[in-house]
């Protein structure tokens, strides 16, 4: 596990990466969305900008605290997200979805291109993300379709002049796309019996053995199905629960840090903190503002 206490933004795109970008509206003078076409229609869903990328190094970019959900498809090559507190590998062939309002990152890990498609939105902390506590965050799928999509949308916002029911079209399906590729998994209702148990007794000293009992299967089979399905370890899901559920409280309470930090499963404060910090970016009560 890569850990970086003080996280700070990059953007680094290097003279050989090359990229198609469709944005919401202009104003961004980032170099590499100031020349981009706009199609207004990608603010009906909140999309910041979508795009194609052809990555080579030294390509990174890091984002302290996301603005909003950020959905990429790997289409060929291999890089590297950042995701709850570590950086983990993207193959071709792996839909990944990371979440608003926390450290993100992406990265090429070696000399190949790497070839990725990806839609960004804009959320507010007010409103209902697109991801949910149990959507997954790396897992495998159909990825030429949003790819095909944005390729669509980026043809079209660059004619002069776009017809608008064609970009209504692309808008829709890329949309779409997110929205399934976040739907959280059905197949096994044992999973979601499980972290509905867990969201209920957050402060529990959860175990794995506790949760595989819960979900009436091995510990082995729990961690590779949590794996498969949510790309995250049971003992990352609890984390996870544990962190969206501080932030809800720290957001919506004027709690003490070591009360919330006892109502989601620390006894130590300090250890809470520092869990915190991994997971969002920040402490405790600097997210609190």
């Amino acid at each position: 596990m890569n850990e970086d206490p003080d996280l700070q933004d990059v953007e680094i795109f290097g003279s050989s990466t090359r990229f198609e970008v469709v944005r919401s509206k202009e104003g961004d003078e980032r170099g590499w969305l100031s020349d981009a076409p706009t199609c207004g229609l990608l603010e009906t869903h909140h999309i910041s900008h979508v795009g194609l990328m052809w990555a080579i190094p030294p390509f990174t970019v890091i984002r302290a605290e996301a603005s909003g959900t950020f959905a990429l498809v790997c289409l060929e090559g291999q890089g590297e997200t950042l995701i709850d507190g570590e950086w983990r590998d993207v193959k071709a062939g792996d839909i990944c979805l990371l979440p608003a309002f926390a450290p993100t990152g992406i990265r090429v890990v070696n000399d190949e291109l790497w070839n990725f498609a990806w839609v960004r939105y804009e959320e507010s902390r007010e409103a209902s993300p697109i991801l949910s506590s149990s959507s997954p965050v790396i897992h495998t799928g159909s990825v030429h379709a949003l790819n095909h999509a944005i390729a669509g949308l980026y043809v079209e916002a660059s004619r002069d002049p776009a017809e608008p029911a064609m970009l209504h079209h692309w808008v829709e399906l890329i949309h779409g796309f997110v929205k399934r590729a976040a739907r959280p998994y059905q197949g096994d209702d044992r999973l979601w019996r499980l972290w509905d148990a867990v969201e209920k007794d957050l402060k529990r000293d959860w175990r794995l053995a506790d949760l595989a009992a819960i979900a009436c299967i091995s510990p082995e089979h729990l961690r590779r199905l949590c794996q498969k399905q949510m790309g995250r370890s049971p003992i990352q899901q609890v984390t996870y629960l544990r962190m969206r559920h501080a932030v809800s409280l720290l957001i919506s309470t004027k709690d003490k840090v070591e009360t919330i930090a006892n109502a989601v499963g620390y006894e130590n404060p300090f250890t809470f903190s520092n869990a915190f910090k991994r997971w969002t970016g920040k402490r405790p009560s600097e997210f609190r503002g």
